[in-house]
């Protein structure tokens, strides 16, 4: 069944077999390499203007990653990297923390997928076959995410969804939005954010980019482009020129929730004057979700606006709260997305591009083609397997695919127009930007320079990944600057980028920098020299170590000192005690801790890490107010079959409540919580002498 190249095997024949055809052996490998591969393109998405990653390529990856951990429960990576959210925020607008972070949707793309979503529920919940779970199914409105803060029933602020933790205020712009309510009426809750969509529609869309090329000015992509380029305007009175439209339909936080259900919110966000969808519907079953997940499809052509999906959500809000969230989303609703729209075109050539961690990415260069109302004229093509399963020759024509009706895709080849010109593509061997040698390791499907900070493409992509939004988010320091000053030897690493003000005669002979260029972009720097603890861990750009992870090791270790001091141990002896406690962190697994060990190894990390800690004021994590909570601050490890409350959801709930969950047992661990079928975990606390508690145990303990 496996096609072996040497001792490396050829992923590009396992992907053509089904999940159900795999034997362990090659299961495990594969989801080694999907784990990388997943992770490298989500770099290359989230941190590069043009990305190389599609979102139909991530998706496919992540699909067959999670039916693989399916069929091979016990082969479950826990380094597997998880997608983010948000956007990078505007220059000229304030930032406002979210009190209650406002997270994204899994995805769902077949009913399969929607059906295996309600099984995950009930599993969760431990519900019976008979027992109905409703669901309220609303149209996946395809605009701008926004909260309005009201206090005491007026409008105070609001707030775009940013990276989910801080966003842009647009408290002026969206006031001049019609739908927005100033005040609300009847009952109101004294403090209540509420949540929602601002979108343009179609034929308003179409009036706008019409009078926009009359008068010589932008024109929009789409609809959503253009509402948020509306919405951005430093000029309110711009965006009060705008037709912006809004729906309304979840809530961040509030002092009072008197709801008990979705559907029983959305009714309420009409008594107080907000528009809701009317296409919204209240499932009483899975089928019905289904069904109206078909009829909400026919009609997307005839809707005023645009949808690319429905959103499904768990209407009692009693189950949403035993779900709770893993990582960066609900367990209690899913996006089901409609099929991308596709068109043809011909490929005309083929670049590397070279990203942060030295992966060597082939991209399509295309000629122009309209895909759902886009301008595409380049889609990744993954990497060398990919173009080699697919058969891809440089003047081919091919099948382009925006996933999500988003980011473009190569399907296939057109093989019955190929060319007799047509050529095949032949992938390096060594890196196109400063000549090192380019390999590929056992069991990924990407080759990698090996230049490291000597090649100047993975130099710049982790200097730009420090200073990226979702890290040190500093303003005016994007790539074309930081290439600059790369190419000028003013920053060679993170820790120049805070002495850089002893270099500003330097910057003055720049052409075209006044002194208030200079003065804004010193002043950003200074701005960012305070950093919690867990963005510090992230912008260090540690292989797998995504934003999840950052925070779990904040979490668990609370300052850079004591994170410092762990993983330089760690490093030094991978038997010994601090690289067994990273290990037993939930989600960080040997491959992941080998990274961040591998790091805390190299002399000049430590020496960049010291130079950065002289220059920042690094804090220290800050828990969640869990005092009166009896199992805080305790190491917890479960075990065995737990029969009141599942696995997952036991877990949740104990890091809810202030404690840290570890995968395996140590001297370190507090308790061990074991059900029916414990094994090694329980002779291991006993020997360890670690306290033992039931399940029944735990619960009076927890309710304590």
């Amino acid at each position: 069944m496996t096609k072996r190249t040497g001792s490396r095997i050829d992923f590009s024949r396992i992907r053509d077999v089904k999940v159900a055809d795999l034997d362990e052996e090659t299961a495990k490998l594969e989801l080694a390499a999907l784990a990388m591969e997943i992770a490298t393109h989500r770099d290359l998405y989230y941190q590069k203007d043009a990305p190389a990653i599609t979102d139909a390529a991530f998706d496919a990856l992540d699909k067959r990653n999670a039916a693989i951990e399916k069929r091979f429960p016990k082969l479950m990576r826990k380094d597997s990297p998880s997608k983010k959210v948000g956007a990078a925020a505007a220059t000229g607008f304030g930032k406002v923390k979210h009190a209650v972070p406002m997270l994204s949707l899994d995805n769902a793309f077949s009913e399969e997928d929607v059906r295996e979503f309600d099984a995950g529920i009930r599993r969760f919940l431990r519900l019976g076959e008979d027992e109905k779970v409703e669901y309220t199914a609303e149209p996946k409105i395809d605009g701008l995410s926004f909260s309005a803060r009201y206090e005491h029933g007026r409008l105070a602020v609001v707030a775009t969804r940013g990276d989910g933790a801080e966003g842009e205020d647009i408290t002026a712009n969206a006031r001049t939005i019609k739908e927005m309510p100033d005040m609300l009426m009847g009952d109101v809750p004294k403090h209540i954010e509420i949540r929602g969509e601002i979108y343009m529609t179609k034929a308003d869309f179409a009036a706008l980019n019409e009078s926009q090329a009359e008068k010589g000015a932008k024109t929009f992509a789409n609809p959503r482009n253009a509402a948020g380029g509306s919405l951005r305007q430093l000029d309110p009175k711009i965006t009060a020129s705008r037709p912006l439209k809004m729906f309304a339909y979840a809530w961040g936080a509030a002092d009072t929730t008197p709801w008990e259900t979705q559907w029983e919110y959305l009714q309420q966000l009409k008594h107080w004057g907000f528009p809701v969808s009317k296409e919204s519907k209240l499932c009483k079953s899975i089928d019905d979700v289904i069904a109206t997940y078909h009829k909400l499809g026919e009609m997307r052509a005839k809707l005023p606006f645009d949808i690319d999906g429905v959103v499904y959500k768990v209407n009692r809000l009693d189950w949403q709260k035993r779900l709770g969230f893993v990582s960066r989303a609900p367990r209690w609703g899913i996006a089901h997305k409609f099929p991308a729209e596709r068109a043809e075109t011909v490929l005309e050539n083929i670049e590397i591009q070279v990203g942060r961690t030295g992966a060597l990415t082939p991209v399509a260069h295309l000629q122009a083609v309209n895909v759902g109302g886009v301008s595409v004229t380049r889609s990744t093509l993954h990497n060398e397997d990919e173009i080699e399963r697919k058969d891809v020759r440089i003047g081919d024509t091919v099948v382009i695919q925006r996933a999500g009706d988003v980011i473009p895709q190569v399907v296939e080849v057109v093989l019955s127009k190929r060319p007799t010109t047509a050529r095949k593509f032949k992938f390096p061997d060594t890196c196109p930007v400063c000549g090192s040698h380019a390999v590929r390791e056992e069991g990924e499907v990407a080759k990698r320079c090996t230049g490291g900070l000597f090649c100047k493409a993975q130099a710049v992509e982790r200097l730009r990944h420090f200073t990226a939004r979702d890290a040190f988010d500093i303003e005016g320091l994007g790539e074309e600057r930081l290439q600059l000053f790369f190419d000028e030897k003013l920053i060679k690493d993170p820790a120049d980028i805070f002495v850089l003000k002893t270099h500003r005669a330097a910057l003055e002979n720049f052409e075209g920098w006044g002194q208030k260029s200079i003065d804004n972009l010193l002043a950003a720097i200074e701005r960012r020299r305070t950093i919690p603890l867990e963005k510090f861990i992230y912008a260090l750009g540690i292989p797998q170590v995504g934003q999840a992870t950052a925070r779990l090791l904040a979490k668990n270790y609370e300052s850079l000192a004591a994170w410092r001091k762990a993983m330089v141990a760690a490093s030094k002896d991978r038997d010994g005690e601090a690289f067994s406690q990273l290990t037993s962190i939930e989600s960080i697994g040997p491959s992941t801790a080998d990274d961040i060990a591998g790091f805390f190894g190299e002399t000049h990390n430590l020496e960049i890490l010291d130079r950065l800690d002289k220059e920042l004021d690094i804090q220290d994590f800050v828990r969640a107010d869990t005092s009166n909570s009896p199992i805080a601050d305790k190491t917890i490890v479960f075990t065995g079959t737990l029969e009141k409350m599942g696995r997952s959801e036991a877990k949740a709930q104990a890091q809810a409540l202030g404690a840290k969950v570890a995968g395996s047992v140590s001297k370190k661990t507090d308790y061990l919580v074991a059900g029916p079928g414990a094994g090694s975990k329980l002779k291991e606390a006993e020997a360890l002498g670690v306290k033992v508690l039931t399940e029944d145990e735990y619960l009076k303990l927890i309710d304590s």
